[in-house]
């Protein structure tokens, strides 16, 4: 699982400014039980003590030292018993102050040995949630909304119905968010405007992220201009650009939206062919969303590119007519 260095950093700031305030409150209540009740400063410090007391004894040569620390550990508990009966005599909980960890499983690192904690991956699906939100319009993007109704269900001349087509489409695309972990395949959206490519990349998106893993959704205007960015060093921040690249070519899920709407040349065929191959390579996923058909895939971008998207992703064609404008029909 490859996390997305953008969305990390957001998450790990949360994560800090929690510690912190988590920080804070306990040495708000350290201060309250210490100042209604005085004797258990005395027993905290005696207790710390003691650890140091059990670390020097065991790390002693000579003679077998379990029976000194079997001696410091019961004299440890009758203090931690003592505390916690002064404590409810001031009215307070036995256990106020014990907790110091905002998070005890991973004791504030973020990870619990390789692997991020879940407090830490936690606030990264938050963080990469809303930076999918603020990409996705509609707001409303989800599997349980999508609402096959608007498609008509008059069969064509093949003996299927817009309807019936799509609802082939959404059942792929909602056994494709469920095992993505296991799928090793990309989806290739092809069909006129307005009939759903975005809402179930959005949809997918969702999901996958809600797992953990990372997604990245532009539209191909703006994946290209990253990669102009990145090439001929524009803009005040190389870096930054370079990173953007690397999150395009690396991250778990990527999205390309409107394909065919950027200007077609030398460079962002190039640029394409790099993004296609790189992932397919290494196995990263891609969902790419398009107005073109396949003989225009062809015909625009040429044989290397037309046999990877054609051969290699799962072609879904969308079917229907635009629905919002069938909407403001309806509601104008």
């Amino acid at each position: 699982m490859a996390y997305d260095r953008k969305i990390l950093a957001a998450a790990r700031r949360r994560y800090e400014e929690k510690i912190r305030a988590f920080q804070a409150e306990r040495e708000a209540r350290l201060r309250a039980v210490y100042e209604a009740v005085p004797e258990a400063e005395e027993i905290d410090r005696e207790l710390r003590a003691a650890v140091m007391e059990a670390i020097n004894v065991a790390l002693q040569k000579g003679e077998d030292p379990v029976s000194a620390v079997e001696a410091i550990g019961r004299r440890s508990l009758a203090l931690q018993e003592r505390r916690g009966r002064l404590l409810e005599a001031a009215g307070f909980p036995k256990d106020y102050t014990d907790r110091d960890y905002y998070c005890p499983a991973c004791r504030d690192t973020g990870y619990t040995g390789t692997e991020m904690c879940s407090c830490l991956k936690a606030l990264y699906i938050e963080e990469q949630n809303a930076a999918l939100s603020s990409l996705f319009k509609l707001g409303s993007e989800s599997f349980e909304t999508f609402d096959l109704s608007w498609y008509d269900d008059t069969p064509a001349s093949d003996g299927t119905s817009p309807r019936q087509a799509m609802r082939n489409v959404y059942d792929i695309c909602v056994a494709y968010a469920q095992r993505f972990a296991d799928a090793n395949i990309s989806l290739l959206f092809s069909g006129p405007t307005g009939v759903g490519k975005t809402f179930l990349s959005a949809c997918i998106a969702r999901a996958v992220a809600e797992k953990g893993f990372s997604v990245v959704y532009d539209t191909a205007v703006s994946l290209f201009h990253a990669f102009e960015a990145d090439k001929f060093q524009k803009g005040e921040d190389p870096e930054a650009a370079h990173a953007a690249v690397r999150r395009i070519l690396t991250c778990d899920l990527l999205i390309i939206d409107d394909l065919g709407t950027e200007m077609t040349t030398a460079f962002t065929i190039s640029a394409l062919y790099e993004i296609v191959n790189t992932r397919l390579i290494t196995g990263k996923k891609t969902i790419i969303s398009t107005n073109l058909g396949r003989e225009e895939i062809k015909a625009r971008y040429g044989p290397q590119i037309a046999s990877r998207l054609l051969g290699e992703y799962e072609f879904l064609a969308f079917a229907g007519e635009d629905i919002r404008l069938r909407r403001k029909d309806i509601n104008p």
